[in-house]
């Protein structure tokens, strides 16, 4: 069995997947554990939740893995328990992912994003900071923004909290001259936005597509240690 848990990043992933991959809401705490006891066999981690519910554990992410179960993350939650998981077996996709891996990307925040309940497919309310960033950097590149301008829009992104963080906001903020130019360089954000988030799901999409439906363990220096607080949070769930 496949399951991936998808959200906000890629709202039409029940469109885009296959029907042997099982598309499940954003994880929370002891979501991948139940897929693991349900027999998934190949995980796909997105998009999860964070603020009123506990997040994703990284213990029920290497319990997973010591069962053989293999896991892959990508563009959101799944790009930080990645960057954090890869050396116990998880595998990080994309580009988000590896900034995160590398130290570029330091802060959970840059990922996070305001957005619609599922019934309202999850419609985007704010723009999260890494597609801000790959935005900016794709402007510049071609031209359409110089570097003074990019700098400019990156410094007021960041000063805004996830939640407000707009292409208006972002405007509005940013210390740039003239209104005309402010209203030329929104029209870009809106209309030539790179969404990172979504890519990098798209690449792991085909990933969960090309994975073995099969649990292979795997060799390692590491064991799964049932700890107490593990004992109390999952084993009386079995």
């Amino acid at each position: 069995m496949k399951i991936i848990f998808v959200g906000p990043t890629l709202p039409d992933a029940a469109d885009l997947v296959d029907d042997d991959i099982g598309v499940r809401p954003p994880a929370c705490q002891g979501d991948i554990f139940e897929a693991v006891r349900q027999g998934a066999n190949v995980i796909g981690l997105i998009d999860g939740n964070f603020e009123q519910v506990s997040p994703v554990w990284h213990k029920e992410i290497l319990h997973a893995l010591s069962q053989g179960v293999k896991i892959g993350g990508a563009a959101s939650m799944g790009a930080l328990r990645a960057a954090e998981c890869s050396p116990y077996g998880m595998e990080g996709i994309g580009s988000i992912y590896r900034l995160y891996a590398c130290g570029t990307l330091l802060d959970d925040a840059d990922v996070a994003q305001l957005h619609a309940p599922r019934e309202l497919r999850y419609l985007s309310l704010s723009v999260p900071m890494v597609n801000v960033t790959a935005t900016l950097e794709k402007l510049n590149a071609d031209g359409r923004i110089d570097g003074e301008e990019a700098a400019a829009l990156e410094d007021a992104a960041r000063l805004i909290f996830f939640k407000d963080r707009t292409y208006q906001a972002i405007i509005d903020r940013a210390a740039l001259t003239g209104p005309r130019r402010k209203a030329e360089i929104l029209d870009l954000l809106l209309t030539r936005e790179v969404n990172q988030k979504r890519l990098d799901a798209l690449e792991l999409l085909q990933w969960l597509a090309e994975a073995q439906d099969i649990r292979t363990p795997a060799a390692t220096r590491w064991s799964f240690n049932s700890t107490s607080m593990w004992k109390t949070a999952f084993d009386n769930s079995k």
